[in-house]
């Protein structure tokens, strides 16, 4: 790949969002009911691709709960409002409430002002346990030692260890920082780790043991890392490194390590887009957020939006069009994309004719930066036509 001079001193990789890659279509088409979409990682098999962020406006035990049926996985955050409050409805509804010049400095008083409760990280496992789907929840790489041994306790099924950015080597003069591969090796039930954005930070984590990888810095709409910090690569490259990465690190050790798209998808074209470019399933939180299920009462936020000292994130406020499953699975009432993501990804692959995940990974795709005027320029020349 040629690297393009920014300045004396300083070159750079052209770098791809999803909208400006395409899926080319193959030489067959298939049935939409022949296409297997389901996943495996570890002991699990889900029927869906499917991961749902771990942000407060998003997943709750209910939630976690229905998606598990749906066929995906949910991810509970331990640290967020369930384990703060005894009955965080009241707080969802103060949040929702909120003018947008008052939202992030009261949420931070809200984040701040109860501390996270030992009986609740157990109570919401168990809540979400007791109902028969496999049980996943997050926590920050400073909070994992402190509450490893309890989740073992509480029978999580899946950690999911999550920061804005989670390397394999933190350096710090002021604390012991975690050592992911001594605590992956040792740790009894399965670890994801992210999020990462290249093709190195995602080997370093694979090799630590882990059995899946968040891709993604700063893509989402909630987050604002990008803003903020100016850090961040455009998530159909991201994915496509980390890919690279997954069959290094599979030649060298026989292990196949999952690539998990981490933010960015509106879509479902955007979900299909993910895994086109190399991705096993992928993580999402704002699509739905949209659901009218949602805890968020139609708004959502990041795990970093509450930061007491630099916040990277913002509550956004989104439309309520349908249940989690008129969203996951359908059926579909509008043209947008937005709504039965699961049967728009069978959909893609049965158009380009790829049978499952690991072979739509193998699809072609192009470079189409103008993708969105062309339509746009194809319903003006209708319009002229008409006229």
């Amino acid at each position: 790949m040629v690297d393009i001079e920014i300045g004396i001193g300083k070159t750079a990789r052209r770098a791809y969002g999803f909208d400006e890659v395409a899926i080319v279509p193959s030489r067959r088409t298939r049935d939409p009911d022949d296409v297997d979409v389901s996943w495996e990682i570890d002991a699990w098999t889900f029927d869906l691709p499917l991961m749902a962020s771990a942000m407060d406006g998003v997943v709750s035990p209910a939630t976690a709960i229905e998606i598990g049926k749906l066929g995906g996985l949910a991810v509970l955050n331990l640290e967020g409002l369930q384990t703060r409050y005894e009955d965080p409805d009241p707080i969802f509804e103060e949040i929702a409430s909120l003018s947008d010049d008052k939202a992030t400095r009261r949420m931070q008083e809200i984040y701040q002002q109860e501390p996270i409760k030992e009986q609740l990280i157990v109570q919401r496992i168990k809540e979400v346990k007791e109902s028969g789907v496999v049980v996943a929840a997050s926590l920050t790489p400073q909070r994992v030692a402190r509450y490893a041994d309890l989740i073992l306790q509480a029978e999580l099924d899946i950690l999911v260890i999550q920061g804005t950015v989670v390397s394999a080597e933190h350096v710090s003069t002021r604390s012991e920082p975690l050592n992911l591969k001594q605590f992956i090796a040792s740790f009894d039930i399965p670890v994801i780790v992210g999020g990462c954005a290249s093709y190195q930070t995602a080997l370093h984590l694979m090799r630590t043991g882990a059995v899946g990888v968040l891709v993604g810095v700063g893509p989402g709409a909630a987050c604002t890392t990008r803003g903020v910090l100016g850090v961040g690569v455009p998530q159909a490259t991201a994915i496509a490194d980390a890919a690279g990465a997954r069959m290094e690190h599979l030649r060298e050790t026989g292990r196949y390590v999952h690539v998990i798209a981490d933010g960015g998808m509106r879509t479902g074209g955007d979900i299909a887009k993910a895994i086109a470019c190399g991705a096993d399933a992928v993580m999402i939180g704002s699509p739905l957020a949209k659901a009218y299920e949602a805890p968020g009462r139609g708004y959502h936020w990041g795990m970093a939006t509450f930061h007491p000292d630099l916040p990277r994130g913002t509550r956004v406020a989104t439309k309520r069009i349908g249940s989690l499953r008129e969203i996951l699975v359908g059926p579909a009432h509008e043209n947008d994309g937005t709504l039965n993501l699961m049967g728009a990804l069978r959909t893609s692959m049965a158009t380009t004719g790829y049978g499952n995940v690991r072979e739509f990974q193998k699809a072609e795709v192009v470079v189409a930066p103008a993708i969105k005027t062309e339509g746009k320029r194809d319903q003006q020349a209708q319009r002229v036509g008409m006229a």
